[in-house]
């Protein structure tokens, strides 16, 4: 029988707590330590893991003490890149939150010594863990080209959220730091190169530190004539009316997740509800010849549907499964910098007023 995995938890907010999780349930892993600034968050994870696990308040420490075979990152993206390559030259297998780093170049950077050492990277795109998703990116890609793809996702953040998204936005913004997210699935959708970016934005409060938005919108172009658009914004203005579209609009007619659930109960705050699919919508656009549809619009469920913990769970299991198998897995690299060049662009078009050729 195979040793576990010696996993180093670094951070133990949201992403954090669920990838701990995973960690202490699955047996290919073991933690032998969890790591944050904050003496009562590593506590509070301790407790909720049953106890019992070294815990540390600076990350080198830690990495210098428990030797781990892997280190998992989910702290702010702005310690992303010193982290992961510090991980890596100690010969450790990394998993780290999206988005991979604050900049493309510092993404670029960590992608190189992940090649250079030969241990494997792998970023937290949940939604490619996510069955309803993996269906949605298939039948996206039996409408026709181009594709027409709108996305958004608003949160409207208040309390414990949106002190966490005030301490986030001081490093990233929302169509950065979720946008990776959705452009991701927009590249799966198309398989095309993207040529241009769009983007806009707007601070819709002065609890910012100068320069920072709360709320940002990108267009992107690609290659193939297809365009998508994805939305962000956070905060405790933010609308509750349509913050979920997950569209998909091809010759042969259109895809849409259908989250009525979601939509109803009108909690943006809530991260389950930001995932969730319910149903996928496919409607169909041939005519017959007296100009009425030929086929109707069909539902089609998925029984799985995992929560975000059990999400979570899943992407750890992928990243088990990458480093017993040796899984190549430079393609899921390089979709991690195309998307970071995609939503850098948009903020980069944003501070500019200028269109982003890529």
């Amino acid at each position: 029988m195979q040793q576990p995995i010696r996993v180093l938890c670094v951070g133990a907010g949201h992403m954090g707590r669920s990838h701990a999780l995973a960690y202490h349930q699955l047996e290919g892993f073991s933690i032998c330590g969890i790591v944050t600034r904050s003496a009562p968050s590593r506590e509070a994870l301790n407790a909720e893991l049953g106890g019992g696990y070294d815990l540390f308040g600076d990350y080198y420490e830690a990495l210098a003490t428990t030797k781990p075979d892997a280190v998992s990152i989910s702290t702010f993206p702005d310690t992303h890149a010193d982290y992961a390559i510090a991980a890596l030259e100690a010969g450790c297998h990394v998993f780290i939150e999206k988005p991979l780093a604050e900049t493309v170049e510092a993404a670029e950077r960590i992608v190189a010594k992940a090649v250079a050492t030969g241990r494997k990277l792998v970023i937290g795109y949940i939604l490619r863990h996510h069955p309803s998703w993996i269906k949605f990116i298939e039948m996206a890609q039996t409408l026709g080209k181009p594709l027409v793809m709108r996305m958004n996702l608003n949160q409207q953040s208040y309390g414990a959220n949106w002190n966490t998204h005030k301490n986030l936005m001081s490093s990233i913004s929302p169509i950065v730091d979720c946008g990776v997210h959705y452009v991701d699935v927009m590249c799966q959708m198309t398989r095309s190169k993207p040529v241009r970016v769009s983007g806009i934005g707007a601070r819709l409060t002065d609890e910012l530190p100068a320069g920072k938005i709360n709320y940002g919108h990108l267009q992107v172009t690609f290659e193939d004539g297809s365009v998508g658009w994805y939305e962000a914004g956070w905060g405790p203005m933010m609308s509750e009316v349509a913050f979920f579209v997950k569209d998909v609009v091809g010759p042969k007619g259109c895809v849409s997740i259908v989250a009525d659930k979601a939509a109803a109960e009108g909690n943006s705050a809530d991260v389950n509800a930001h995932t969730q699919t319910q149903a996928l919508k496919l409607h169909h656009s041939p005519l017959d010849a007296n100009g009425n549809f030929v086929h109707s619009d069909e539902m089609i469920r998925l029984d799985d549907e995992p929560n975000h913990d059990e999400l979570c769970s899943r992407e750890q299991e992928y990243f088990l499964k990458a480093i017993r198998e040796n899984i190549d897995l430079s393609d899921h690299m390089t979709d991690a910098i195309q998307s970071m060049r995609i939503v850098a662009a948009a903020d980069e078009s944003f501070r500019t007023g200028k269109t982003v050729d890529l």
